[in-house]
């Protein structure tokens, strides 16, 4: 397994948390791929049992697909480009939508080796959106190539980890109640 932003290798499989998570929850996951070309639905569908819990993704790496297949505004991209942390909410959120999912998961950035755009090797975004809204998080990852791409991987399954851990809490305090188990910790 490859390490994560701070060169950590996590803890069991950061897939195999969300997927459990999710199937506990009932609920679906789509994602939408740059930078990570399909790293990221593969280290997804590598989880036994996840057929219940993942509708499909997109890997739209050039950047008139993420108009075009993922719904990103196009002038938002035109203005902004496409590693934008913006960007990288639309890319999240119209994965959810054009999949029919319960959450959408996504990653943009510059895997190097050379920068992209003005945008350094290494600048990557993370989002998610899911039913309580969505969220963007900036990774800045050191290494080649190979690296900044699973360790983008890595970050986009934590960041879904904490949002679904948010929502199980959520859901605890409306019953009144424990929070549902939260998966494989990473």
């Amino acid at each position: 397994m490859e390490s994560d932003a701070n060169g950590q290798r996590p803890v069991g499989s950061p897939a195999a948390g969300v997927v459990h998570s999710l199937s506990q929850r009932h609920e679906t996951l789509a994602t939408v791929e740059s930078l990570t070309g399909g790293l990221l639905s593969a280290s997804i569908v590598e989880i036994a049992g996840v057929s219940g819990v993942y509708r499909g993704g997109l890997v739209v790496y050039a950047t008139e697909l993420k108009s075009e297949l993922a719904g990103v505004p196009a002038g938002l991209l035109a203005e902004r480009g496409p590693v934008d942390p913006d960007v990288a909410v639309a890319l999240a959120e119209g994965g959810r939508r054009r999949c029919g999912a319960d959450w959408g998961l996504a990653t943009t950035g510059v895997a190097g080796p050379e920068p992209q755009d003005g945008k350094p090797v290494g600048l990557v975004y993370v989002a998610v959106a899911g039913p309580g809204g969505s969220t963007v998080r900036e990774l800045d990852l050191d290494g080649g190539r190979d690296h900044v791409r699973s360790a983008a991987v890595i970050e986009a399954l934590r960041l879904l980890a904490e949002r679904i851990h948010e929502a199980d809490a959520a859901d605890a305090d409306a019953d009144g109640g424990s929070p549902a188990p939260a998966g494989v910790e990473f």
